[in-house]
């Protein structure tokens, strides 16, 4: 129908078309808040799939004479007239299209605009849900189809009809008000009806939509887990595997559902990467492991530093240089050009390559020794080398070993000797010892060994500077060389793997700046345990103090274990963070994974009350928890706020006096045995 044939009635009641362009916004209209552009999108897209299939009512405008315009206010219909103008302008249709109207005079327009938003009742989403998916079973329509027809996006008609797939018995709880939306949606993560029903039925008290999800989860893997990363959802899918995915949160890449098949995959890909690793470098052996095997029992040794070939210097030092020119160039720059910082990116790789080429294994050690390829917190491959396993270790020179304290080995007879024997015969072997270098008693041993360590007690004592080299030897023999046994005296470094406690504290960067302290003191030490000795004791002051430092830290333990109950230890640590001056903020920072996420909300408002505002932490309150553990990690970031457990007092503290000789003799026994301990 075109213009040309358009009959204009005024008479109340009539049914007329009206060309687009004759017809305006009522003033009179009872809804004053603008329609959101969402509703006129999908008004559009209804009326270009259907027409107009409600007519729009109208009144004819006069002019202050009473004498009518030839246009027309219109009284209920907005939202369909906008609709149309925007079709106008996408070209759809021409500005004098027709429209399909009711001429009303009879009664008052913003009483009948009125009616027409208040006296009706929506649709319950149920029956929209189910009313979606019955459009995609019995006309064939797809996401994409029913999208254009309604106005709305492909994932918002994939969400409905995924609601409308849920559990009829689920479905019918929504409706009677014992399920909330939020809950049904969560529902919705799996088409799995055996499965929702029963995750219903296990429910409690809690019924929140996270406790849901959760549970329909619990026995799936998450996208972001390492092992996900690590396989790939491509690979895994190829192999067979199912992801479940949620379309209602950001699922972040969904939850592979085939756990078995995932570690299959993670166990096969390790372990080519560790048969690579074997043949490239030439290591006796490799093993994968998903994790670092602390209790492995292994020596371990370090490359150490090997003088570059005279090509590679030269690429390293073009590198280097590069580089520094291009960071002279760029250094005032806001924002890098996107082929810079891609440059940066491949001199900062060269570098690293080519600096890794200055350090390097004993082919010897190689031969003999091995690496673990791990799976990093991170889902890329860890590789730790140089390691010696006991039965690959070079044999020792046979020396003479002190034997059991009751018993010593009878070499002519090949049994044993009581200690009883061997006092009985001590003064007359002694003599014949010397006279023919036969072996001591073990009694005559113990005896002669335990006045020289007295006699070094007594002079050790007297000699500081000398004590300190003894105990970084001991320290570092026993921490870079496991096994040998060439310390003198009996001071044990017990080292609590930290990697226990914190999963992923070792890709931290105070993790690997440590890592890195560590490989570096070791790549210094001498090759055999025997030079040692030497090797301390002709280090300067501050470098001996340094390797000191750095064997008495890998003992500090100041973690908290629940059965543990060491009040004074920990007050110790909280002394020694003092002293030392601990910044966490410099090596951790709150986030989701590190504290937020695993926290309850009272915590987190806590936090933000603490480090930004109330009102901050007021606006938070009634978010759920992922959302608020989210913000509230953007709002954290530079504010330097950490929790209780992590912070170091900084009063400022006095120099204690020093005690009086009789103050001690008026402290109560039980005071005093306190003290001691």
């Amino acid at each position: 129908m075109t213009a040309k044939n358009v009959e204009i009635v005024t008479a109340s009641g009539a049914e007329s078309f009206i060309p687009l362009n004759k017809l305006k916004k009522s003033p009179k209209n009872a809804r004053k808040t603008p329609h959101s552009e969402a509703s006129i999108e999908a008004y559009a897209a209804s009326i270009a799939a259907k027409g107009i299939l409600q007519n729009l009512v109208v009144e004819p405008e006069l002019d202050t004479d009473g004498a009518a315009t030839g246009f027309y206010f219109v009284t209920i219909g907005e939202g369909r007239r906008l609709a149309q103008l925007l079709r106008v302008k996408r070209k759809e249709i021409k500005k004098t299209e027709p429209i399909r109207c009711v001429i009303d005079t009879a009664n008052d327009p913003h009483e009948i605009s009125l009616d027409e938003n208040v006296t009706r009742e929506n649709m319950h989403p149920a029956d929209q849900f189910e009313a979606f998916k019955k459009l995609a079973e019995e006309r064939g329509f797809g996401a994409e189809e029913i999208a254009a027809r309604f106005g709305v996006t492909p994932h918002v008609v994939r969400q409905r009809l995924r609601l409308g797939a849920v559990s009829p018995k689920l479905m019918e709880s929504y409706r009677n008000g014992d399920l909330a939306l939020d809950q049904l949606m969560a529902f919705a993560i799996t088409e799995d009806h055996a499965r929702q029903e029963a995750v219903y039925e296990r429910l409690s008290y809690n019924r929140d939509a996270s406790t849901i999800r959760r549970l329909l989860t619990e026995t799936h893997v998450a996208a972001t887990d390492r092992r996900a990363i690590f396989v790939g959802a491509e690979a895994y899918t190829e192999a067979g595997g199912t992801i479940l995915r949620d379309l209602f949160t950001e699922d972040r890449g969904g939850y592979f559902e085939d756990v078995a098949l995932l570690d299959l995959l993670v166990t096969g890909k390790l372990g080519r990467a560790a048969d690579a690793l074997r043949e490239a470098e030439g290591w006796k052996w490799t093993r994968a492991h998903l994790d670092f095997p602390h209790a492995h029992g292994l020596r371990r040794t370090y490359p150490h530093p090997v003088e570059p070939s005279a090509e590679d210097q030269a690429a390293l030092d073009a590198a280097q240089a590069e580089f520094n020119s291009l960071t002279e160039q760029h250094e005032t720059a806001e924002e890098l050009p996107d082929d810079v910082d891609a440059r940066f990116g491949e001199l900062e790789a060269e570098i690293e390559r080519l600096e890794a080429k200055r350090q390097a294994y004993d082919p010897d050690y190689i031969a003999r020794g091995g690496a673990f390829v791990i799976l990093n917190h991170d889902g890329t491959v860890r590789v730790e080398r140089g390691f010696i396993r006991t039965e690959d270790e070079k044999p020792q020179p046979e020396t003479e070993q002190a034997g059991d304290a009751s018993e010593s080995v009878d070499a002519e007879s090949g049994g044993y000797r009581s200690a009883e024997e061997g006092e009985r015969e001590a003064d007359q072997s002694f003599a014949d010892e010397e006279a023919n270098d036969s072996p001591l008693s073990d009694i005559l041993v113990r005896d002669l060994t335990a006045h020289r360590t007295l006699g070094l007690r007594l002079n050790l004592s007297e000699q500081p500077e000398v004590a300190i080299v003894t105990v970084t030897h001991a320290l570092a023999a026993q921490i870079f060389y496991l096994g040998a046994e060439a310390h003198v005296v009996d001071i044990r470094p017990v080292n609590t793997v930290l990697a226990s406690h914190a999963d992923g504290i070792e890709d931290t960067p105070a993790g690997k700046a440590w890592a890195d302290r560590h490989a570096n003191w070791a790549r210094q030490m001498p090759r055999d345990v025997t030079n040692l000795w030497t090797f301390v004791s002709e280090l300067d002051h501050d470098s001996r103090m340094a390797l000191l430092a750095h064997c008495v830290a890998l003992t500090v333990n100041a973690v908290r274990l629940p059965w543990e109950r060491k009040p004074r230890a920990l007050a110790t640590a909280d002394r020694l963070a003092e002293a030392v001056s601990l910044d966490m903020t410099a090596h951790w920072a709150p986030t989701v994974r590190t504290y937020l996420g695993r926290v309850t909300k009272p915590h987190i408002l806590e936090a933000v009350r603490e480090a930004v505002s109330d009102e901050a932490a007021g606006r938070m309150a009634d978010m759920k928890k992922q959302e608020m553990a989210e913000a509230a990690e953007q709002l954290l970031v530079g504010t330097g706020w950490l929790p209780v457990l992590m912070r170091t007092s900084r009063a400022a503290k006095e120099p204690a006096e020093p005690q009086q000789a009789d103050a001690v003799t008026e402290t109560s026994p039980d005071a005093y045995s306190v003290a001691a301990e």
